[in-house]
């Protein structure tokens, strides 16, 4: 439900405008005709003699001037737990912690920027029910998502041993820097990070080297003994803007992709897809992801749909963490390729 708040002092539209410039009177009036009218975009444009880029940034403005406030209420009949347990039966997971809705994004504050705040509290949910004692080891992906979580408070459990699953001190982005996100959260657990100093893909005489380095092989050795695993996954790489810098985006096997977890490529069925050089990756197999007995996945957006049904259905993990959005659009998912094979 959207609400519109009058304002005065109008000016004609202008595309090239900065948004913070816009008059108020004209705000008002675009957003008048769009949410109160049911106008469209392109109808809006059209009385306003703008263009529908130019709308779509005075409805944007609107709202973050207050002049319209979006109020999302909750169904009476809704239930967060009835629909956590239709996502985890439908996927075949051990159960799904959903986080309080997300609002929605804005261009000053996209969705990236808001799901740490919301997803932590159902990350610690999560870490809470698996019941790790002092000397349990937990392994952390690498990834944007698990990055932005590792900003906020987690529910501390001391004493735990936290470890990256894959190699990426080469990697200029904060969020594929895994001994940063594993300090992160082994900081906020209360837990002793251990390092790898590898690079994801290394090179083949590097390759050889550090695996018999025996500072790297004491944190690959943590990999088999792990009790839980917190992952983030991947949308697929060829529609991504954002992708570790040693994935050869160019790769035509990489088509098959739908996502990934630990930096390895799957497709549809939850097969490994091989890019030129991942015989050399330093990051946990895909096929010892099930061997792990707590293996907590976390994802939000439409381009994870596809990659979270698939990956859980190959059994990578068997938790979610997610948000209400996300988990509907999945069962809508489930619910349309159920119709088409039918």
């Amino acid at each position: 439900m959207a609400t519109t708040n009058a304002a005065s002092n109008g000016t004609s539209p202008n595309s090239s405008a900065d948004a913070s410039h816009f008059a108020p009177t004209l705000l008002y009036t675009a957003a008048k005709l769009y949410y109160d009218e049911e106008a469209t975009q392109a109808e809006v444009a059209a009385k306003l003699g703008t263009s529908r880029a130019t709308v779509s940034r005075l409805l944007s403005e609107a709202r973050r001037q207050g002049i319209v406030r979006i109020e999302v209420l909750m169904p009476e009949n809704y239930s967060q737990d009835d629909l956590a347990a239709r996502v985890a039966d439908s996927l075949g997971l051990d159960s799904v912690h959903l986080s309080a809705p997300l609002p929605p994004p804005t261009p000053s504050k996209p969705l990236v920027d808001l799901m740490g705040r919301y997803l932590a509290p159902a990350v610690s949910r999560a870490l809470n029910g698996v019941g790790l004692v002092p000397g349990d080891i937990l392994l952390v992906s690498s990834g944007r998502t698990v990055y932005e979580v590792a900003q906020f408070d987690l529910d501390r459990i001391p004493g735990i041993l936290v470890a990256p699953t894959v190699g990426g001190n080469d990697q200029p982005e904060e969020w594929y820097q895994t001994n940063e996100i594993t300090r992160l959260i082994a900081n906020k657990l209360g837990g002793r990070a251990n390092y790898l100093f590898a690079p994801a893909l290394p090179g083949a005489d590097l390759h050889a080297i550090i695996h018999s380095d025996p500072a790297i092989q004491r944190v690959l050795e943590l990999w088999p003994q792990a009790r839980c695993i917190l992952m983030g996954v991947g949308a697929p790489p060829l529609l991504r803007s954002d992708i570790p810098r040693f994935v050869p985006t160019d790769s035509a096997s990489l088509r098959d992709s739908v996502g990934d977890v630990c930096s390895r490529f799957y497709d549809r069925d939850g097969r490994s897809v091989e890019f030129p050089g991942s015989d050399r990756l330093i990051a946990v197999e895909l096929s010892a992801l099930p061997k792990i007995p707590v293996g907590i996945a976390v994802a939000v957006g439409t381009d994870k749909v596809v990659p979270i049904v698939s990956g859980a259905r190959a059994k990578f993990f068997n938790q979610l963490v997610t948000d209400p959005t996300t988990a509907q659009e999945i069962l809508m998912h489930l619910d349309m390729r159920a119709k088409e094979s039918s």
